[in-house]
């Protein structure tokens, strides 16, 4: 039996027959996107329970730990045999329940869901609400009931045990990224739409597979008309194979065992087509992920708000004036005093190395672009030789940065003195622009601090940069650093530039001390 509407028919449970392949136009049949063991039905939810069971067991270590510190922690109003006065209940069989209450709040509030596990703050944010949630029922009935139950033991338990679950949490998702590196514990998806949307999902998905999802194939509208930039059949979207138009949908899936099929934006499949959609793969045990035309937008930005059965999905504009920059204005002349003061005994020593073991100056100042395209002098550690300037044309000529016609980036390169190798692999001569945060010049955070010859090739995208404070660090130092490809380094800046707050600053500085400590991708 097939379902029909809008013109495209999805096989429904009942289907005899396999999808039709597409003869003569090269491109594959469901059975051919099988990558490994896809035929296996179920993946995620295999993968997904033993991970789940991992993470119940470690939530259990978390929450026994934090029992052992209240009961080893000295809390005036807990005694050794101290009791719940309403019911008699000792503390430790209190804690047993607070316990078991807790576990279950964490399965309630989803934080062991496999789809938010591994990537973006989800999973936390479900971990410090259902936490919150127990802790406020827990006050609640104390006062209802009159259990007497210790402030002190609760303050103690909260944090302590909160803090043992986001560690925990944090060590599994190390492991998680690790498997997913390597291909493992991934999503199937199937990619459903027309070629420009899917081609952009394929790509966006493969640019962070830590997230854990897989392309294993492409239902393309009309896909055996569809055609490439030459002129000829479409056979892949970025490696992935066509496997069927959508009237194949429901098959291709139970061939592959994909796990997800994801819809994109496109005229040709509208609001009843999904809907129908959705009914032909309820005996599936895939998911359907809609997947509209926003990218590169942080999740805290996006709002969904239903409406009669439609979903309107609400996009906060950008934040570039008013409370938010004055608390980053803060943020960053109180860190980088701190800062300078934390490191004042590491600069006295690189300032004397660099003057003792090359002739000329200890710093390195030129001119950048700041905000609104403003001239600023940057101030740096100096890690080449006095006359670098001069040597950089030549070096132009000899090497071509591959993937990057703007910037200048070149392994071993001659120029850099004995001790600049050793603070340009540990970002230490970056830290004189501390002095260029206090002034007012950057941030601790945010786009890389631009030459003016680079700003000159700037294209509109690339101009926003321009729209905050240059930073210290920022994604581009914590995603690859000078390993970055010119078009790579871009997106992630306006990335920063349109969804930036103080929460992902901070982030982005706990992920900036593990890139300096490793010296990974400088050069």
């Amino acid at each position: 039996m097939a379902l029909t509407t809008d013109g495209i028919g999805f096989r429904g449970r009942r289907a005899r027959h396999a999808a039709t392949p597409m003869v003569g136009s090269g491109a594959a049949t469901p059975s051919s996107a099988q990558p490994g063991d896809a035929t296996a039905r179920g993946g995620r939810r295999r993968w997904g329970a033993r991970y789940a069971s991992r993470l119940l067991l470690t939530d259990l270590a978390a929450l026994i730990l934090a029992g052992i510190v209240v009961h080893t922690e000295p809390l005036p109003t807990i005694g050794a045999g101290e009791t719940l006065v309403a019911t008699g209940l000792p503390y430790a069989a209190t804690t047993v329940v607070l316990a078991v209450v807790w576990l279950l709040a964490l399965n309630v509030f989803g934080s062991r869901d496999p789809r938010f596990c591994g990537y973006g703050a989800a999973e936390y944010k479900r971990i410090i609400n259902a936490t919150f949630a127990v802790f406020g029922f827990a006050a609640i009935m104390s006062y209802l009931f009159k259990l007497e139950l210790s402030r002190g033991y609760l303050l103690v338990m909260l944090p302590v045990g909160l803090a043992a679950l986001l560690v925990s949490r944090y060590v599994w998702r190390r492991w998680l990224h690790r498997v997913r590196d390597a291909g493992e514990y991934q999503s199937k998806v199937l990619a459903v739409g027309n070629l420009a949307t899917v081609t952009e999902l394929v790509q966006e998905l493969k640019r962070t597979p830590r997230a854990g999802y897989q392309v294993i194939g492409v239902c393309l509208h009309q896909s055996r008309r569809a055609v490439d930039a030459d002129g000829g059949p479409v056979l892949a979207v970025d490696g992935v194979p066509v496997v069927g138009d959508f009237d194949d949908i429901v098959d291709v899936v139970r061939s592959t065992g994909a796990d997800s099929v994801a819809v994109t934006s496109s005229a040709a499949f509208g609001p009843t087509s999904v809907r129908k959609l959705s009914w032909a793969l309820e005996d599936t045990d895939a998911e359907l992920i809609l997947a509209p035309a926003l990218t590169n937008i942080a999740g805290p930005r996006i709002h969904t708000q239903p409406v009669d059965g439609l979903p309107l999905i609400h996009v906060d504009r950008p934040t570039y004036h008013g409370a938010n920059r004055l608390l980053k204005k803060a943020f960053d002349v109180v860190g980088a005093s701190l800062l300078i003061t934390l490191f004042s005994p590491i600069l006295i020593g690189v300032a004397v190395a660099i003057k003792l073991t090359s002739r000329g100056p200890v710093f390195f100042r030129q001119e950048r672009v700041g905000i609104n395209g403003e001239i600023f002098r940057m101030i740096k550690f100096r890690s080449m030789v006095t006359d670098a300037e001069s040597q950089l044309q030549a070096l132009r000529v000899e090497q071509q940065d591959a993937g990057n016609n703007v910037l200048f980036k070149m392994k071993n390169d001659p120029r850099v003195t004995s001790v600049g190798r050793i603070i340009r692999r540990y970002s230490i001569d970056e830290l004189p622009q501390l002095f260029n945060v206090v002034k007012g010049d950057m941030s601790l955070v945010g786009p890389r601090p631009p030459l003016k010859a680079e700003v000159d090739l700037y294209e509109d995208e690339a101009r926003l940069r321009l729209l905050v404070k240059p930073g210290m660090t920022g994604l581009w130092q914590v995603s690859g650093r000078s390993n970055l490809s010119w078009d790579d380094s871009v997106r992630l800046d306006v990335f920063y530039v349109e969804n930036w707050s103080i929460t992902g600053d901070l982030v982005i500085m706990f992920k900036t001390v593990k890139a300096v400590m490793t010296g990974s991708g400088a050069f």
